[in-house]
């Protein structure tokens, strides 16, 4: 059984389409919303899609413990974190892609390219996230957007690390790569809004990413104190 967690805040305009994708799905799965008390419709219209949802009442609003709480009631083998914007092509075929990885024991993680929605998708989204996704792979890391991981290595990794409010995916990463195996699969795009790459801008993307890595590498801890949404 796979648990598909979707940390979501302020997700309205897009948890319906993005839970819906997985009712096609014939693996053994389950759809966990795990919110941060967003203050729209996203809780209402997720359980009326189907969804079990897992509301943050601790007011400490940042992915990691949302990834986490979903985590934590979910009841599947694997896990796979996705954002609330996230679509897998022919999802029965990219999920049973994704899972053969896993035949093999030591994989203990999968991470895949990213893609904005082709419709909406510039030039330069597509350029930036060429370099983006071929340094992923050469680092066998991901983004947030998507991570596969088994259960099991989830426990002993401890889970996301609650204390970063950025990078706190490529931690993950890097971690995981000292109990097992991490495969990039180039074969698995997964495409998704591209909200913040607009609003914000490239440059100013690039910036806070970057600040952010050279303050966990140099501090441990994440430059930004928050993470707000764009929608």
């Amino acid at each position: 059984m796979i648990s598909i967690v979707i940390p979501t805040r302020e997700e309205e305009r897009s948890i319906e389409k993005t839970i819906r994708q997985f009712e096609s799905l014939s693996i053994p799965h389950e759809v966990i919303v795990s919110d941060g008390k967003s203050a729209d419709r996203t809780v209402g219209i997720a359980r009326a899609t189907g969804a079990r949802v897992v509301v943050n009442e601790s007011g400490v609003r940042s992915p990691s413990k949302q990834r986490n709480d979903g985590a934590h009631v979910a009841e599947g083998e694997f896990i796979l974190f996705i954002d609330a914007t996230v679509i897998m092509p022919d999802i029965q075929m990219y999920l049973t892609k994704a899972l053969k990885h896993f035949e093999d024991p030591k994989v203990v993680a999968l991470a895949v390219p990213q893609w904005i929605y082709p419709e909406s998708a510039t030039r330069t989204d597509r350029i930036m996230l060429t370099i983006t996704n071929w340094m992923l792979k050469v680092q066998k890391m991901g983004s947030g957007k998507f991570v596969l991981t088994r259960r099991s290595a989830f426990e002993k990794l401890g889970g996301y690390r609650e204390d970063l409010m950025t990078r706190e995916d490529g931690d993950f990463f890097i971690r995981s790569k000292t109990i097992g195996t991490v495969v990039f699969d180039t074969d698995l795009p997964i495409y998704y809004a591209g909200r913040r790459e607009h609003a914000w801008g490239w440059p100013k993307l690039l910036y806070v990413w970057v600040r952010d890595t050279i303050s966990v590498i140099l501090f441990d801890k994440s430059a930004s104190e928050d993470w707000a949404p764009v929608r």
